[in-house]
């Protein structure tokens, strides 16, 4: 193993372990910290649902995840973050970066969450969402972790103890060796994280390259589209072109959404305006203790022979904002989690061998209610989504974050695979 990844959700994990496939390095993504061997593979990704949890949860999982992927012999560790650097004032990016820092005894690390490809980029220490800057984007309404501030250098100050700098874009663009020394001079002025501009695939590159030799990486998937040119100028591996090669598994196909960003919103619309099937799964009805699940089921059930169907819990923020009003919001999203898992271990029991999920801590869900530990990386669907499957199962997963993903995105994700 070369790389060792941390993923503070299951989506994001995917999304980096989709990046690193695309680029020849065989990469497994297993769910939550293993306690057997490492897997073959160039790179493990360990998916964690810490995203969102306390901050001391976070990094007590986060460290375990570290210490495995230490002993299997990892050279390098990866902490990746969401594209939106999705977190709270109290954590969780700052605390854990700060943590698995210590336990590896490095001075200084950046923190990158750009991935142009999707729309992220970074400059002069802002995260932009297309043209919009973060705070005037959808992000800034999101159920768990809104998102109202753009300055990537102030939002991380406040959860870190060292001392957070910037590594500007006008020292990116001059290329490795400029990022390096100053990434030198960052570190003897006493900063420890570094918040990193990118804009482009090249720049990610130039940061791949600068940093592959630095204990940790903070970032979004963005930065990992590099690291395997990098590693393999230094005579670590031979890239594999098959490395994204999944087999066919037959069987009928589901979409479970429970993101209400703006993204899933719209592909929910497109696949419900083409005239598929969808069933609309109520939190209020799941709160006063009505049979959604089974209502779902029964419904699913008499149309899967005919195609491919959707059961979703994705809403306007508005209609968000009143359920969670009404239940709070702990309460909303784990009575529509419960739901979509309960469903999806039942299709699968019922045939389906093929499914859609938009949402991480849905996409969480779903994974612990199938069973499944150990997935194996295939191609993308869209920058971020790459399919996966169930090791030593004939199951089929595309794992999609809530703000990833074309308008099509659903129809598209299931006519690649049979």
């Amino acid at each position: 193993m070369i790389l060792g990844v941390i993923a503070d959700d299951f989506t994001g994990a995917t999304d980096v372990a989709g990046m690193l496939v695309q680029s020849g390095l065989r990469t497994v993504q297993v769910i939550g910290v293993p306690q057997g061997p490492a897997p073959d593979a160039d790179a493990v990704v360990v998916a964690l649902k810490s995203r969102t949890a306390p901050a001391a949860a976070a990094v007590r999982e986060s460290l375990a995840a570290l210490r495995w992927l230490r002993a299997a012999g990892a050279r390098q560790f990866y902490f990746k973050v969401c594209s939106t650097f999705d977190s709270t004032p109290a954590g969780n990016i700052g605390p854990v970066a700060e943590a698995l820092m210590a336990e590896l005894d490095a001075e200084f690390a950046i923190a990158c969450p750009a991935f142009p490809e999707n729309g992220r980029t970074v400059f002069r220490g802002h995260l932009f969402v297309g043209d919009e800057l973060l705070s005037d984007s959808g992000m800034r309404d999101h159920p768990l972790t809104p998102m109202r501030d753009a300055n990537l250098v102030r939002v991380l100050q406040a959860q870190s103890r060292g001392k957070v700098g910037l590594l500007r874009y006008d020292t990116v663009a001059h290329g490795p060796a400029a990022i390096r020394e100053r990434c030198a001079a960052l570190r003897a002025g006493g900063v420890t994280l570094a918040v990193a501009d990118a804009i482009d695939n090249d720049d990610l590159r130039a940061l791949a390259e600068a940093c592959a030799e630095q204990p940790l990486i903070t970032a979004g998937s963005g930065v990992a589209l590099g690291l395997p040119a990098a590693y393999a100028s230094r005579g670590w591996l031979r890239p594999d072109a098959s490395a994204a090669s999944l087999p066919a598994v037959g069987g009928a196909a589901a979409v479970l959404s429970g993101s209400c960003s703006t993204a899933t919103n719209a592909q929910v619309l497109h696949w419900l305006q083409s005239g598929r099937p969808g069933f609309r799964v109520d939190a209020l009805a799941l709160a006063a203790e009505a049979p959604v699940a089974d209502e779902a089921l029964a419904w699913a059930r008499e149309r899967l022979a005919a195609g491919p169907v959707m059961v979703y819990a994705t809403s306007a923020p508005q209609d968000v904002k009143a359920v969670q009003s009404a239940l709070g919001v702990e309460r909303a999203g784990q009575l529509v989690e419960r739901c979509l898992a309960q469903v999806a271990s039942a299709l699968a029991d019922s045939g389906v061998r093929r499914f859609v999920v938009a949402g991480g801590e849905t996409s969480g869900a779903v994974v612990q209610a199938l069973g499944v530990s150990t997935l194996r990386i295939g191609v993308t669907i869209d920058p971020g989504v790459p399919w996966t499957q169930a090791e030593g199962r004939p199951l089929l997963l595309a794992l999609k974050s809530g703000n990833f993903g074309s308008i099509d995105f659903f129809s598209k994700a299931l006519s690649q695979v049979n």
